[in-house]
Formats: structure tokens, C-alpha cells, sequence
């Protein structure tokens, strides 16, 4: 009986290693090659369960496979890869938009909202995701990381970085707005000195956080010099701290920094990403390169917002987008590490999430270069580099399809027809 049960045992788990090694060949019109930035004709990509074994011309091709996808009226890409998220938000133009989810909307809701933006996410094309802070949705993130990779919803991979932190008294919602009697919920983790800070750090980590985020300046304004200021949120000892702590972890922090006041401040603390910097300068580009600091810009949101944001009251999203197009110009040819990424959740899921892609194009970089922000570069900075953001062996099978030639006209990346996430198709609008 006993050896019964063992060759049954052995024969099942050989099934099913055989079946969950099937094979899968993907004919591809045109290939997107990230690493060299160029179109490659007629190629086929063989996915094994997860992971992509090889990618072959395909007069070349001679290997059987359990399946074939036939793209070959498509343009594939590697599955995009989104470098500043928030699917715990669902637009702030306002200050009451934003007020009206943290007082209004309990955390569990706001998840089950955040699975709707993830799997939008996914169905945009993009495959992976970096979240920076869920809003006062506390660790939720890591909920929604964690149901995405379980299989319990649909979604990107994520890298997330739970609650951020600031200062007191330096984030909304601001108890002078309100009641001061309430205990009002905060957008971030508040804290005060060194130990705190380092604290915060500690407990974010231990809650699941893959990236660290803060905030390093607030108060923008435009001298009369036509120069953009700030004011700094942490002393040099708390963010120090900061810095030491999630370095000392083997995490990276990123930086919520609009001015020099905010960049410079950030950079020289050991910030592996800038996000926004909407109003640097030529020392920040400068420190930038010298310091490998990522740039993730953010375009398109700074240009949603302007016209509402200047109605409830602050111009200061019009004046920076006055300059963005020349500064932009000029970090890209100083050699600045631009990293694509939206801060969708600011502004509507329902928005298109490749739009950034246009500014990108427009002011300065080819259809190419600007793919490869959200392929490559997105994957370095995530340290997952040939494993996402490339269609290679050895890669995660994250791969995408879209009608046309992405790099003659990046919006057509606002159309995608197919996805495949981790060897699976979570989307397909193939006409066959």
C-alpha cells in the first residue's frame, strides 16, 4: 500500500511539473527591444510557465510548443513599469477631494477601491508598479501587494512604501482646518526629532515597506527673481536618521522634493529618487548626475492639476508648468536618470495612465527613449534589472501588445490590446 501511495505521489507531482512547464510561443509582428531601443521584425518570444526561455527571429524558429498567441499585426513591448503610484487614492485636485477620502471613506473601503485601480493598472500595461504611500490607508498597500500576488484579485507587481513620513504639522489634513478636538487622520507618519524619525523607518519596514518615502520641503513659491523656493520639513538630524536607518535596512527612500530647497537637501542625505522636483534647477540636475539620483517627473499630473488646483486657491502648478519644458531639456541632455512615473490616484484611474509619455516625446526625447523610462530605467532603479522591463531570457514573462509603432507614436501605449503578466494573459483584444 505504502509503495502504492509513493509511485502515485511521484506520478502526480511529474504531471504536474510537466503541465506547469507547458510552453508557450508568442509570434510578434515588431518586438520592442529596451535594452538597445529598437524595433526587431518578426520575432517569437517562448514563454515556460513565469519566465520567457527565448526570444527567436522567427524564420529561426524551430521548437514545438504546447500553445501559440499570434501577434503578428502587433507591436510587443516589455510590461510597462510605473515608478510613482497611489492606488489608495482616487484623485485630489482639491483639498476637499483629498479630505472627503480620509474622513469619509473607511480604510477598508478605500482597498477595495485601490483592487479596482490595480487591476486598471495591470489592464494600462503596466505590470509593475512602485506606490508611494497609501494616504492614511495605513499598510494597506501591502494588503493589496499581498492579494495581487496570491491571486486573490488582479494587478501589477508591486513595490510599495506604506505610510511616508513628514513632520508635524506639516501634511493635511491640518488641524487648524478643522475641529482641533478631533483626532484627525494624517495623509502620512508625523514625527518629531531623530528618534522618531528613525522609529517610523523601523515600523514601516517591519509593516512590509519595500521603499522608504518622505517629504522633504512644502510652502512653494516663486521669488521675484523668477527662482522657485521652499521650506525644509526635517532638520538635518531627522532626516539623517531617515537615511541611515533605511540604508542600514537595505531599502532606498524616495523624495516628495518640488525645489532646490527640498532636492538639494534630499540628494545630499543619499535619496535614491527625486519625485516631482517640478521646480530644480541647473545645481540640482548637476547633483543629480553626479550622485546617480533618479528623476521621476510626474508631467502630466502637474498640467491635470493647474486649472483646479489655481481655482481652490494655489497657482503654483501653472507657473511650474510656465518652466517644466526647458528644465525637462535640460536634465535630459546633462544625462539626468529620468525614471517614468505618474502619481495616478492624484488624478483619476479613469485618466489615461501613458500620457506621460507625450510630454516626454514633446520636449525633447525620442519615442525610444521615452518607452525605455518605463522598461530599463524603471527597472534599475527597482534593482530588478533583466528580470522586468526587458523581453529576454532569463526575464519575467510581463509582456504587452499594441497596434502600431509605439516608438513613431507613443500613444498608441494608451491603447494596449494585451497583457501578460508573470506568463498569464490578464487582458487580450486580438482580432483574429
Amino acid at each position: 500500500m505504502l509503495r502504492r501511495i509513493i509511485v502515485f505521489s511521484f506520478l502526480f507531482l511529474t504531471s504536474f511539473s510537466v503541465f506547469s512547464q507547458k510552453t508557450i510561443a508568442i509570434k510578434c509582428g515588431s518586438l520592442f527591444d529596451a535594452v538597445n531601443g529598437k524595433l526587431l521584425t518578426a520575432q517569437v518570444v517562448v514563454v515556460k510557465g513565469n519566465i520567457i526561455q527565448s526570444v527567436t527571429p522567427a524564420a529561426d524558429f524551430k521548437e514545438k510548443a504546447d500553445s501559440v498567441i499570434d501577434l503578428t499585426g502587433y507591436t510587443v513591448l516589455p510590461g510597462l513599469i510605473d515608478a510613482h503610484t497611489h492606488v489608495l487614492l482616487q484623485q485630489d485636485v482639491t483639498s476637499q477631494e483629498y479630505a472627503d477620502q480620509l474622513l469619509k471613506e473607511s480604510i477598508p473601503y478605500r482597498t477595495l477601491r485601490a483592487s479596482r485601480s490595480a487591476k486598471i493598472s495591470l489592464e494600462n500595461g503596466f505590470t509593475t508598479i512602485r506606490d508611494l504611500e497609501t494616504e492614511g490607508a495605513m499598510y494597506a498597500d501591502v494588503d493589496v501587494k499581498k492579494a495581487i500576488n496570491n491571486d486573490v484579485i488582479p494587478g501589477p507587481r508591486m513595490f510599495v512604501s506604506t505610510r511616508a513620513i513628514n513632520t508635524v504639522g506639516h501634511y493635511a489634513l491640518s488641524p487648524k482646518e478643522y475641529n482641533w478636538e478631533l483626532g484627525l487622520p494624517k495623509g502620512i507618519q508625523e514625527i518629531n526629532g531623530a528618534d522618531e524619525a528613525r522609529r517610523a523607518v523601523r515600523e514601516q519596514i517591519s509593516h512590509g515597506a519595500d521603499w522608504i518615502k518622505l517629504y522633504t520641503d512644502r510652502g512653494y513659491y516663486k521669488a521675484a527673481d523668477g527662482t522657485y523656493h521652499s521650506y525644509p520639513n526635517f532638520t538635518k538630524e531627522e532626516i539623517s536618521a531617515i537615511a541611515d536607518e533605511t540604508l542600514n535596512s537595505g531599502k532606498k527612500f524616495a523624495a516628495h522634493a518640488m525645489t532646490r530647497d527640498g532636492i538639494i537637501y534630499a540628494i545630499n542625505a543619499g535619496v535614491t529618487s527625486i519625485e516631482h522636483g517640478f521646480g530644480m534647477d541647473d545645481e540640482c540636475i548637476q547633483l543629480m548626475v553626479q550622485k546617480h539620483v533618479y528623476w521621476c517627473p510626474t508631467i502630466f499630473i502637474c498640467d491635470y492639476m493647474a486649472a483646479g488646483r489655481e481655482k481652490d486657491g494655489n497657482p503654483m502648478d501653472r507657473l511650474f508648468m510656465q518652466t517644466f519644458p526647458a528644465m525637462f531639456k535640460k536634465a535630459l541632455d546633462a544625462g539626468v536618470s529620468i525614471v517614468y512615473g505618474t502619481d495616478i490616484g492624484g488624478y483619476s484611474w479613469d485618466e489615461p495612465q501613458a500620457k506621460d509619455f507625450e510630454y516626454m516625446v514633446k520636449w525633447g526625447m525620442t519615442g525610444a527613449q521615452a518607452i525605455q523610462t518605463a522598461t530599463t530605467t524603471g527597472a534599475k532603479l527597482l534593482d530588478r534589472e533583466g528580470k522586468i522591463g526587458v523581453i529576454q531570457p532569463n526575464a519575467f514573462a510581463d509582456l504587452i501588445a499594441v497596434k502600431g509603432n509605439p516608438v513613431q507614436d507613443v500613444t498608441l501605449l494608451q491603447q494596449v490590446k494585451w497583457v501578460m503578466k508573470n506568463g498569464v494573459v490578464y487582458k487580450s483584444l486580438i482580432a483574429h
